[in-house]
C-alpha cells in the first residue's frame, strides 16, 4: 500500500489515533457540514448535531424513516415516509416546508445555490422557487434528482431516462433515454456531462452538448454513492472492491477511456467523498474501514479500521480540514487534518 505524508508534521500513524468517536446512538443514513458543524442523519426520525465543543445534540426530524437528504451549507433538507419535507439549521431548528396531500413517501431531494428545492413523491417532482411551487408527472416513479450548476433547470431520474425539466420557462422538458431503471443522477460541476446511477451494476451518461450516451460499465455491485472531485475531472464511485473514478477532463469525458482504479481492498467501496479543493478523496467500505486516498497516484492513508458494519456516510468540511463518517450500525466519527 502506497502511504502519502498528511502534512502539518502529523504522522501517518496518527491519522486513526485522531479520530474523535461521536456517540450518535443510531444508523447513520447521511451527513453533512453546515459551516464547520458536522450533522449526522439518522435512517430513522432523528439527527445529531455535533457541537464544537464535541456535545451532541439530537433533533427529531421525521415521524419514521429518513428517506433522502440534501445540503447547501445552511441547511439540511430531509424527506421521510412520513410524507414531510423538513429543513434543519445547525443550531437544531426544525422547519416542515411541504407535506404530502396524500401522504406518500417524499423519497428523493436536491437543492439549487439560490434557494430552490426541488423533491419528489412518487411519479410527481416538485419545485419551489422564491415562494412559487410547480410540479411535473413523471412517467414513472422519480428516481433521483439533481439541479444543474447554472440556471434552474432540474434532472429527474426514471424508468428508462431522464427528464430536464425548466421549471421557470413553458418549453417542453427535454428527454434523455436509456433503458432500465435509473435511482441516482448527478451534473458534472462544468454543466456538460449528465451521469445516472442505474439499478443494474452500471452508470449511464449523456454529452449534454449533443446528447451523446456513454456506458460506464463492469460494476460488480450497484453504485450507491458518487463524487465529483475538485474541478469535476473525475467522477469517484462505489459498487466495487476499489474507488472507481471515471475521467471527464476532456470534452468527451470517460468516452473511449479506461476509469482510474484506486484503493483496492477485499471489501466492497460503500460510500466515497470526493475532497472539495484537493485531489484527495475519502472512501468508506462494506467491512467499515475508511481510507483518504490521493487520486494522482493511489496512495493511501488510513483513517478508520475494519468496524461491524459497513460505512454509510461521508463528508468533507467546506474547508477540507475536517472528515466525518457515519456507519450502518450507529458507529460515527471525525476527524481533522
Amino acid at each position: 500500500m502506497k502511504q502519502f505524508d498528511p502534512g502539518e508534521g502529523a504522522s501517518i500513524a496518527s491519522i486513526t489515533d485522531k479520530v474523535r468517536p461521536l456517540a450518535v446512538g443510531m444508523p447513520v443514513s447521511s451527513v453533512h457540514f453546515l459551516g464547520e458543524t458536522a450533522v449526522f442523519v439518522g435512517a430513522e426520525e432523528k439527527a445529531a448535531i455535533v457541537g464544537a465543543d464535541g456535545e451532541i445534540l439530537l433533533v427529531d426530524i421525521h415521524g419514521g424513516a429518513v428517506l433522502c437528504a440534501a445540503s447547501d451549507g445552511a441547511r439540511i433538507v430531509t424527506g421521510g415516509d412520513d410524507g414531510k419535507l423538513v429543513a434543519l439549521n445547525a443550531k437544531g431548528e426544525v422547519e416542515v416546508l411541504a407535506t404530502d396531500a396524500k401522504r406518500r413517501w417524499i423519497d428523493n431531494v436536491a437543492l439549487h445555490p439560490d434557494g430552490a428545492v426541488a423533491w419528489s413523491a412518487g411519479k410527481v417532482s416538485y419545485v419551489r422557487s422564491k415562494g412559487e411551487e410547480k410540479s411535473f408527472d413523471m412517467p414513472s416513479t422519480v428516481g433521483g434528482l439533481a439541479f444543474a450548476p447554472k440556471g434552474l433547470r432540474l434532472a429527474v431520474a426514471h424508468y428508462n431516462g431522464v427528464t430536464l425539466w425548466f421549471p421557470n420557462m413553458a418549453a417542453k422538458p427535454e428527454f434523455l433515454e436509456w433503458a432500465g431503471s435509473h435511482l441516482s443522477v448527478t451534473f458534472s460541476p462544468d454543466n456538460k456531462f449528465l451521469v445516472t446511477g442505474m439499478h443494474e451494476a452500471a452508470l449511464h451518461g449523456w454529452r449534454l452538448a449533443d446528447n451523446r450516451h456513454m456506458r460506464m460499465s463492469g460494476y460488480p455491485g450497484r453504485v450507491r454513492s458518487m463524487s465529483w472531485s475538485a474541478g469535476g475531472k473525475g467522477l469517484a464511485t462505489s459498487g466495487a472492491d476499489t474507488v472507481i473514478i471515471w475521467p471527464f477532463a476532456s470534452k468527451d469525458g470517460p468516452m473511449g477511456k479506461e476509469p482510474a482504479m484506486l484503493a483496492p481492498l477485499q471489501a466492497r467501496v460503500s460510500a466515497v467523498a470526493c475532497h472539495p479543493k484537493h485531489d484527495i478523496l475519502a472512501a468508506g467500505y462494506s467491512d467499515g474501514c475508511v481510507l483518504m486516498v490521493r487520486i494522482e497516484d493511489g496512495a493511501e492513508i488510513l483513517v478508520r479500521r475494519r468496524g461491524n458494519a459497513a460505512v454509510s456516510a461521508l463528508a468533507w468540511s467546506p474547508k477540507g480540514s475536517l472528515l466525518a463518517f457515519g456507519t450502518e450500525d450507529g458507529d460515527a466519527g471525525m476527524v481533522e487534518l
